[in-house]
């Protein structure tokens, strides 16, 4: 979700009950700190929805880790991955140069990335366990630890962005990458490119954990939401994240139930 598009709060708790009895894999939270929008704080969305569901993982999409204290962020994801029993998605970025929020908190935009490679480093390895000393341009920690751990080991570290830097991010730190609203000649260049650049690294990522964001239309019928949506399959994007574009809370739950029953098990066929 982006804006919130229920009538009412507790149209969310509806909408989490409802995906995973219709067999859901995940569901997904837009982080914006700044602006009257109307969107949700990410992590404290992951932290309901892990409260008012058993099975269904939930992940946002992505995180700006260059406006968050690392030490604070790395503990709640293992908080919400801990009480969720392991259903944690996180996905990361750094935010867009031209985003209100870096004005709004005094943030230079040209240090965002630098900011976020060391927020990354930093939570990945509270994640594992370590005590933590580091000492950057941004960061510095004498002994930091954390606990319960994640149970996730490791916790997925999904990446967002298309930019040269964010590729080089994913394949140095990411276990996985989600395209943003991009075509799927843009993701399937991404995927290639973050590809070329794990030859480099030695890593690896999972085939299946490449993603890409498919906007579906109220007024669109099936066949062209699940056409769109296998435009992404065959550029090499092997996870979908569902957007449905419809405002309300009857509007938006018939749209996802549609997607759910239509869209979904033809895509897995």
């Amino acid at each position: 979700m982006a804006v919130f598009p229920f009538d009412a709060p507790k149209d969310l708790f509806t909408f989490a009950e409802r995906c995973e009895a219709w067999g859901v894999d995940s569901l997904w939270q837009t982080d914006r700190l700044q602006g009257g929008d109307g969107q949700l704080e990410a992590l404290a969305t992951m932290a309901t929805l892990a409260g008012c569901t058993q099975r269904i993982k939930f992940g946002m999409n992505a995180v700006v880790a260059s406006l968050r204290d690392p030490l604070v962020l790395a503990k709640q994801c293992a908080t919400i991955d801990f009480l969720s029993g392991g259903r944690l998605l996180p996905v990361f970025g750094v935010g867009v140069e031209a985003d209100p929020v870096w004005k709004a908190t005094g943030r230079e935009p040209a240090e965002r990335g630098r900011r976020a490679d060391e927020a990354l480093e930093i939570a990945q390895r509270l994640w594992r366990g370590e005590e933590v000393h580091f000492e950057g341009r941004f960061h510095r920690y004498a002994g930091a630890r954390i606990a319960p751990l994640p149970v996730q080991q490791p916790l997925p570290c999904w990446i967002g962005g298309s930019s040269p830097a964010a590729i080089r991010r994913t394949a140095r730190l990411g276990t996985g990458w989600l395209g943003g609203l991009a075509k799927p000649d843009e993701i399937a260049r991404v995927i290639r490119a973050i590809q070329a650049e794990l030859a480099h690294t030695g890593r690896t990522i999972d085939p299946d954990h490449y993603g890409a964001t498919v906007l579906c239309r109220p007024e669109e019928d099936t066949a062209a939401s699940l056409a769109r949506a296998r435009e992404y399959l065959a550029a090499g994007a092997t996870k979908l994240v569902l957007i449905p574009l419809a405002r309300g809370t009857a509007a938006f739950l018939g749209l996802a139930e549609r997607l759910a029953a239509e869209v979904l098990p033809a895509l897995e066929r």
